[in-house]
């Protein structure tokens, strides 16, 4: 009987065994370092970014039914090198032979981009938040959302495997897949390099946002004039100097407050008086 539809079982220890065993061999062939999948427990992801990876594979019905094979892969070591770059996924897995996976994804349409960059001006507004995955609920569930986020479909993801599979979602590529999700819990930059897009740009937006001026038409013209600017805007106002007057007009003089006593006047006296004389009285 041919081994094209029934392979020899292979059990787990030895499929890691000659995982283990291909990967130094290649490291020492090819005398460049290695990247190859490692789970430290049964989940495959932790963090935000690669149980979010994971999640969306797992939510379209093409990938449903060699998911479980993929998975039973990289937990046993099977992916023995996975190098992400730009649109692209290239990886080593270890089956019954040693399969060559090539993984290619579409950038991230640039309209689509835009109109999430500004859905979440002023949202994103930490890197390390950012790729911890620290954002509120509603742009964590926008960035994930199937036909808007920022997560890739099956109509964007090119498979091959030089597996003998005729399935282009074979094992060994879901396994990749997986990987991908397990990588991004320690790299989770990668997620945006992967897409195609600067991960900058939200935070710069987010910048301009929080940084515009707010200017309440309704709040100009009189109902300012009194108020105090510097509480207003939290700055310091010096007063401005008073405008000097036009050529040919004379300065109007100050008034100059006097500090002396005015002279009481005395009232003079009948001339009959200052005489020494009494003075005429009136016979009527």
């Amino acid at each position: 009987m041919s081994w094209y539809s029934f392979r020899p079982y292979v059990s787990v220890a030895e499929r890691r065994r000659k995982a283990e065993a291909a990967a130094k061999k290649l490291a020492a062939k090819s005398g460049r370092a290695l990247a190859p999948v490692r789970l430290t427990g049964r989940p495959i992801a932790v963090t935000f970014w690669g149980k979010a990876w994971c999640d969306n594979l797992e939510a379209y019905s093409d990938y449903a039914n060699r998911l479980p094979r993929g998975r039973t892969y990289v937990r046993n070591g099977s992916v023995i090198d996975l190098q992400i770059s730009r649109g692209r996924v290239e990886a080593l897995v270890q089956g019954s032979e040693l399969y060559k996976i090539a993984i290619g994804f579409r950038p991230l349409a640039a309209r689509r981009w835009s109109e999430f960059k500004t859905r979440s001006a002023g949202k994103v507004t930490n890197l390390l938040d950012l790729l911890q995955g620290r954002l509120s609920k509603d742009i964590l569930a926008d960035l994930t959302a199937r036909d808007t986020g920022l997560f890739p479909s099956p109509k964007e993801i090119d498979l091959d495997c030089s597996c003998p599979d005729w399935a282009d979602m074979c094992k060994h590529v879901a396994a990749v897949l997986y990987g991908v999700g397990a990588r991004l819990d320690d790299q989770p930059e990668l997620f945006f390099t992967l897409r195609g897009v600067d991960v900058q740009e939200l935070l710069t937006a987010a910048s301009v946002t929080a940084t515009a001026p707010v200017i309440d038409a309704s709040s100009t013209g009189p109902a300012l004039a009194g108020a105090d600017l510097s509480e207003i805007f939290g700055v310091e106002l010096e007063s401005a100097p008073a405008p000097a007057p036009a050529p040919g007009v004379a300065r109007a003089p100050k008034a100059v407050r006097s500090t002396k006593q005015p002279r009481r006047r005395r009232t003079p006296a009948p001339k009959q008086a200052r005489r020494g004389k009494p003075p005429r009285v009136d016979p009527t």
